[in-house]
């Protein structure tokens, strides 16, 4: 088993529930995803730490901002700056501005600090964030039913950042909400 996935699992996400199951078995699961799109080492691992901060979606903390330290010594130093990005992103503040620019325009929700994210955080940022929902559309139908359409409609404004795999899963997944 990855080494990877096993400290993750020390750290303790097996313990916090999640939409199906345990949050281990969700951020597995993206890892998975990501790693099916053919995404670089770095994401993927951002995959399977995704949530180590607490997400604007997801408040629980694996550990708090004062270890990342330890999670970039297991994840390396990319894949952890991808992670403190995902999970720092403060979404109202991100989603709503989405397509109505070139760039994207985010905002640190620890810090709140607003930037513009360079094409590889975006492209980062962009895929980690659709390979987490998709998942969760898998998952669950009732997650799928509720936030399908709206998934859809923000992905499509996310497509000059994606691969064309990413791309193509997201069409077939959500096609019923198109």
């Amino acid at each position: 088993m990855n080494s990877k996935f096993e400290e993750l699992n020390r750290l303790g996400a097996g313990e916090f529930e999640h939409l199906n199951g345990s949050l281990l078995d969700h951020l597995n699961a993206t890892f998975a995803l990501l790693k099916q799109w053919r995404a670089s080492p770095a994401l993927c691992d951002a995959g399977l730490y995704h949530a180590a901060y607490g997400t604007d979606g997801f408040d629980e903390k694996v550990v708090s901002l004062s270890h990342r330290e330890k999670i970039a010594n297991i994840i390396g130093k990319e894949a952890e700056a991808i992670v403190y990005l995902y999970c720092s992103c403060d979404r109202e503040y991100v989603f709503t501005r989405i397509g109505k620019s070139e760039r994207i325009q985010f905002k640190d929700r620890f810090n709140s600090e607003e930037f513009i994210l360079n094409e590889q955080e975006a492209k980062h940022f962009c895929e980690l964030t659709v390979a987490n929902e998709l998942e969760l559309v898998i998952a669950s139908d009732e997650f799928a039913n509720a936030h399908g359409k709206s998934l859809y409609d923000l992905f499509r404004k996310l497509t000059p950042f994606l691969s064309q795999l990413t791309i193509t899963a997201r069409d077939q997944i959500l096609k019923s909400f198109s």
